[in-house]
């Protein structure tokens, strides 16, 4: 509340100072100076106020990363650059490595490798991390996105990564060619789509992530 006002001191001030004016003996220049002497003033504590709350700022930040810098856009490119070197890795069930990922395992290698962070195995336990759900219009690259494609409506099958430009990257299917890109518009996507998480707002805190329910 005192920031929004605090612009209209100086003017408080100016006002104030012209209207003792006529009570006081005191000179045009010499009213003009100290007026001016006021303004200065008080756009400097202004000034000096608006740099404290900065700092202060910076330090509940810092305080709430506990140290650690948080650059969400800076692990996203490099989950989405180790994804992409990876297109064309073929699909395996279980697999979680190079050799071989199914969806969940592809995911889960890229957070482990890029971010340290350990996510669930399978996506029916992914899909229910403690990580913020996002709009379908409010995606951002690195965020988790959720489909049912067993033909069960509302029941978790599939995961991929968004990309940006409505196209995400995953472990597709042996037939499809494994890890490869889709378009989240196409409509056998769009139809079975339910929900993305930004898992990446758990970073760096890269301690294992707990399901929010069973």
């Amino acid at each position: 509340m005192l920031k929004r006002f605090a612009p209209l001191v100086p003017l408080a001030l100016v006002t104030l100072l012209f209207g003792c004016a006529a009570h006081t003996p005191v000179s045009q220049q010499a009213q003009q100076q100290q007026v001016q002497d006021t303004v200065t003033a008080s756009s400097v504590r202004y000034q000096d106020s608006l740099f404290q709350d900065e700092v202060a700022t910076e330090k509940e930040l810092a305080a709430f990363a506990d140290g650690k810098s948080y650059q969400l856009p800076v692990l996203a490119d490099s989950i989405l650059e180790r994804g992409m070197s990876l297109i064309g890795t073929r699909y395996r069930f279980g697999g979680t490595s190079e050799a071989g990922f199914d969806c969940s395992g592809f995911i889960g290698y890229l957070f482990r490798e890029e971010a340290g962070m350990n996510l669930p195995r399978s996506t029916r336990e992914m899909i229910n991390v403690d990580a913020p759900l996002v709009s379908r219009n409010k995606l951002e690259p690195g965020d988790l996105l959720f489909f049912a494609t067993n033909g069960r409506r509302g029941r978790v099958s599939h995961a991929g990564i968004y990309l940006g430009d409505n196209q995400f990257i995953h472990s597709s299917s042996r037939k499809s060619g494994g890890v490869r890109i889709d378009s989240l518009g196409d409509s056998y996507w769009s139809k079975t789509f339910i929900e993305a998480k930004r898992a990446l707002a758990m970073a760096p805190a890269a301690s294992p992530i707990v399901t929010a329910r069973k």
